[in-house]
């Protein structure tokens, strides 16, 4: 039988047999694959969240771990060093639909009212209740888009006394509004290219917005409001970008857009999708038996709504 012979004429093949890999390097490599994937999937396809406070009960309990599909509105490379509050350039990619009407939707926090940017990087989690370009109202408790009755969701709370129209919450946005988180608005969500009437009477309820799409303010002497140095023609702010309003389902014990205002389209991370785990968390891990006891077995596995 013939054999296949190298250009020495031997038998001997031009490669060196594969070292086998040691033990040791063979669980490091395992390791650095697993890791790899773990990443891929964390940031591109599903993440795991923990419900910390109730705003949105009783939809989510405090203490039901979440996972949330960062693919549905397209997800995006990291926004921050990991662990630190450095916030980084970051990529899109497309997603398979906008937000709507309804969806629970986990977000970068943009700030509170008055800030320009959230000081630390927090990801909320509450219910999309206005698109761009929807007019959002609150009549005694009541929510209404576009002009007709929100549905509340079918385990939402309530539990403050109504505060009646003539109440003000000076925390409320936008500042100086005078309403207050049961009898709110009407105020329109923005969309880009929308044109709000900004003059002395209410700049200081929209400085900060403008502000935070990344545009200089200011309200002189001559009693005009300029931005970027040059005066606002007509008196009208032109907006750059989409928003979205968010409530929690805890609708008395939620700050949301009510409270610091509209939530950039482009500070959208995921979509709530399925609760994996449940238990009582107000219980330590020094008692963990109990802990265990406090499992919500019916809650597992449950599709978010």
């Amino acid at each position: 039988m013939a054999e296949l012979k190298n250009q020495n004429g031997n038998n001997k093949p031009n490669f060196d047999k594969k070292k086998k890999k040691s033990k040791p390097r063979e669980y490091f490599d395992a390791l650095v694959f697993a890791a790899i994937v773990a990443f891929i999937i964390k940031v591109f396809l599903f993440e795991a969240y923990r419900i910390p406070t109730g705003s949105m009960e009783n939809t989510l309990l405090v203490g039901d771990f979440l996972l949330v599909t960062k693919f549905t509105y397209g997800a995006t490379t990291p926004r921050n060093i990991p662990f630190t509050d450095i916030r980084v350039p970051y990529v899109k990619l497309p997603g398979f639909k906008e937000p709507k009407l309804g969806d629970i939707i986990v977000f970068d926090f943009p700030g509170d009212r008055d800030e320009k940017i959230s000081k630390e990087v927090l990801n909320y989690i509450k219910r999309c209740v206005g698109l761009p370009g929807d007019s959002i109202k609150v009549v005694n408790k009541v929510l209404y888009n576009n002009g007709a009755a929100f549905p509340n969701p079918p385990n939402s709370k309530f539990i403050s006394p109504l505060q009646t129209a003539n109440m003000t919450n000076p925390r409320i946005f936008p500042k100086g509004s005078g309403w207050n988180e049961d009898n709110y608005g009407p105020i329109r969500v923005p969309k880009e290219g929308d044109k709000i009437k900004i003059d002395s009477t209410n700049f200081e309820g929209w400085k900060m917005f403008v502000t935070k799409e990344g545009r200089k303010i200011e309200l002189r002497g001559d009693k005009k409001v300029y931005v970027d140095d040059q005066v606002l023609t007509d008196g009208m702010y032109t907006v750059k970008r989409d928003y979205l309003f968010m409530m929690g389902d805890n609708r008395n014990n939620s700050l949301d857009s009510r409270f610091w205002g509209f939530m950039p389209r482009e500070n959208v991370v995921g979509e709530a999708f399925m609760i994996y785990w449940s238990w009582d968390a107000n219980i330590g891990f020094n008692e963990f038996f109990k802990l265990l006891g406090s499992i919500r077995w019916d809650r597992l596995g449950h599709l978010i709504r």
